[in-house]
């Protein structure tokens, strides 16, 4: 019997979760329960990763503190993942006495090997939040290949990582506003000096799949490893360094501690030794994580790991992203779905048996396309599946399973050789090579089941013999059936031992090689529906408007005073057509560079940047309300076709729209977030 811990990343505890993170929950899931199954001692740890600065943030401005925030999705996490089936031996808080006295001693760990020293860098500072920016909270372009709304630590087109100070036009995900470079010390870890070991442990073709590996193999070959930044100043909410007063070790370093922390919580309940887990090289670690995060876990926690003296992951399991209909989930097409919104219309079943037929031991997207879902769960698991149960189970209630398993044509011996390869696909975590295996049993009986006609035998009373035979057979075959896909559908498992007289925590993948005989069969009882698509659509309905921008009330107007600014002093223009409207080329622009003219009073000279290449030089009268440096970045409305004015200062090309009247009060148009440069203001 192996002795496996397994983790799955934590979700951020700022939000719900959706249908996206539950492609890795699930797939953790399926992955423990089938160890369970075969025999194996496997626990599922897991917790919330509750430290950063956007936490702090939502929290300051709900008027709570964070740990009331945290504690709240606490419960709405946990509450969601219960509703899919996903089952935690522990599911915590990086927020926690165990976490922190574990990053105490890893962090002591790096010191005693002389890995950390401290260095002044420069971080992008959110002005308007009044604070430091974790690497997520910027976005801008990437400066390796010019990649749009990447975040500040890696491109997810290139695969490149820098620091966000790197970025190109970057932008405060908080506040919306251009951050500034400020200067603060940071304490480092000079993972360089583990080169050789990263190198051997992440290409020794164990621990990680070949495409991930190959991937890693970029970082290694010719360039040396950068420093990690392991600290934050104040303001922040998180742990603060033992050894450096007024830092706080940055989220990356304490998330992935969470699953230490969590493992010491649940053996503190259960009277075990947590180093009997994490310290002993019998255990085996495996980690299940997103593409997006694979820096991270295949490179730091591996260093920290090795020199605090902890077990190694035996392996780190990578899955693709989720996309629906083969596009990125959408808010405004109702297919960014929360977890608790899909569970009020859809048996979370279908979403375990349809991710689990589309996952793979390969890096590759999962594309939950619903046309596609309900085609398949209604084949497979209504028309192949639950159908043999529900056209068998009836007739021998009153008469239980046959005293002696009667001759199947080699149906169930089928079934039951299949057990090791499924069993292999399992622990590969090729669950869409299980769900077609196990379909295909379901071919065999239904064709079974079809030509012996129970319902025709149950109204001859010289047949009732064969009857039983025949649904005994049906019903073993289900039951193998329903054992292979226990890991997938638990609760159909449940439901399905309970018909049969048995217990579901009783079975393993042994109990698939002994057929029932002489058994009871109790009432059968509902046990799947066919998925509507009317339920799909009116989920999708409920998230389009879960996601629409908030309207004006009604009485808006009894909530802002306009008298201010009589129309009459800047009264309305004469009328002009279409046409003459038209002829103005209103378009949204980046200021890539400001700057004074020192000889002029009210201009600031701009480059615009318009996409593409295109810049245009602009003389803007706007210096008596904006500083240079307080325009970089900015998107705003220019007229793009104005003819070109050539000024002492230089030829202006261009002009930007603003309002006011003047002096301090001038105010530069700026276009909603999602715009880009170029696209033309209809």
């Amino acid at each position: 019997m192996r002795k496996i811990l397994v983790t799955s990343a934590l979700p951020y505890a700022n939000g719900p979760i959706h249908i996206g993170h539950l492609v890795e929950y699930i797939q953790t899931d399926i992955w423990v329960r089938a160890q369970n199954l075969r025999g194996n001692r496997c626990v599922y740890m897991c917790a919330d990763d509750t430290h950063g600065t956007a936490i702090m943030i939502r929290a300051k401005k709900e008027g709570i503190t964070p740990e009331q925030l945290i504690g709240r999705v606490h419960e709405q996490h946990l509450a969601s993942f219960t509703g899919f089936g996903i089952h935690f031996d522990n599911y915590g808080s990086t927020n926690c006495q165990e976490a922190y006295e574990t990053c105490k001693e890893i962090w002591a760990a790096l010191r005693s090997a002389g890995l950390v020293h401290s260095k002044k860098i420069q971080q992008l500072f959110d002005t308007q939040e009044g604070t430091f920016l974790a690497d997520r909270f910027v976005k801008g372009t990437c400066p390796k290949c010019g990649a749009e709304e990447q975040y500040g630590d890696s491109c997810d087109k290139c695969g490149s990582t820098y620091s966000p100070s790197d970025l190109i036009n970057p932008i405060s995900a908080l506040s919306g506003t251009t951050p500034e470079l400020r200067e603060a010390e940071h304490l480092m870890v000079e993972i360089e000096k583990l080169h050789p070991f990263l190198t051997e442990w992440t290409q020794n073709g164990n621990h990680l799949q070949p495409e991930i590996a190959n991937y890693l193999a970029g970082f290694f070959l010719n360039d040396a490893l950068n420093d990690w930044d392991i600290s934050r100043p104040a303001p922040y909410f998180g742990f603060e360094i033992s050894d450096a007063p007024g830092n706080y070790w940055y989220v990356w370093f304490d998330a992935p501690i969470g699953y230490v922390g969590s493992t010491r919580e649940w053996c503190t309940a259960h009277g075990e030794n947590w180093e009997d887990w994490w310290k002993n090289p019998e255990t085996e670690i495996h980690h299940f994580i997103g593409k997006d995060i694979t820096y991270f876990h295949t490179l730091f926690w591996p260093a920290m790991l090795k020199v605090a003296g902890f077990n190694l992951p035996e392996k780190i399991h990578i899955h693709g992203m989720l996309t629906t209909n083969g596009e990125k989930m959408s808010k405004s097409k109702g297919t960014f779905i929360k977890a608790d919104t899909y569970l009020k219309y859809l048996d979370p079943a279908t979403l375990r048996y349809y991710f689990a037929s589309k996952l793979t031991p390969r890096v590759d997207d999962v594309d939950l396309n619903f046309t596609d879902i309900r085609e398949k769960v209604n084949a497979d698991l209504v028309g192949k599946l639950v159908n043999l149960a529900s056209r068998t189970a009836k007739f021998v209630k009153d008469l239980g399973t046959s005293a002696v398993y009667p001759e199947d044509g080699g149906l169930f011996a089928y079934a039951a050789s299949l057990a090791d390869e499924i069993g292999q696909a399992y622990e590969d975590c090729d669950f869409a090579k299980v769900t077609r295996l196990v379909m295909t049993i379901g071919d065999r009986a239904n064709k079974f089941v079809d030509e012996k006609a129970p319902w025709k035998l149950r109204k001859d009373p010289d047949r009732q013999q064969e009857l039983q035979d025949v649904c005994t057979i049906a019903l073993n075959v289900y039951r193998q059936m329903v054992i292979y896909l226990a890991p997938i559908l638990p609760k159909l498992a449940e439901d399905s031992a309970a018909l049969l007289n048995e217990n579901a925590a009783d079975w393993t993948f042994e109990s698939v090689k002994t057929p029932l005989a002489g058994t009871q069969v109790n009432e059968f009882t509902h046990l799947m529906s066919r998925m509507e698509e009317k339920a799909i659509e009116a989920m999708i309905e409920e998230t389009r408007e879960e996601n629409k921008p908030e309207e004006t009330p009604a009485d808006a107007q009894s909530q802002w005073d306009d008298s201010a600014q009589p129309l009459e002093d800047e009264p309305l223009e004469a009328v002009c057509t279409i046409d003459d409207f038209c002829k103005v080329d209103l378009r949204v622009a980046r200021i890539v560079m400001a700057e004074e003219v020192p000889e002029a009073r009210k201009l600031l000279h701009l480059t615009l940047s318009l996409g593409g290449g295109v810049t245009k030089n602009v003389f803007a009268g706007i210096k008596s309300a904006y500083k240079p440096e307080d325009l970089v970045g900015r998107l705003v409305v220019c007229v793009a076709n104005l003819q070109p004015r050539q000024m002492k200062f230089g030829l202006s090309e261009a002009m930007i729209c603003a309002a006011g009247p003047g002096g301090k009060d001038i105010f530069v148009l700026s276009p909603d977030s999602g715009a880009v440069p170029g696209q033309r203001i209809h």
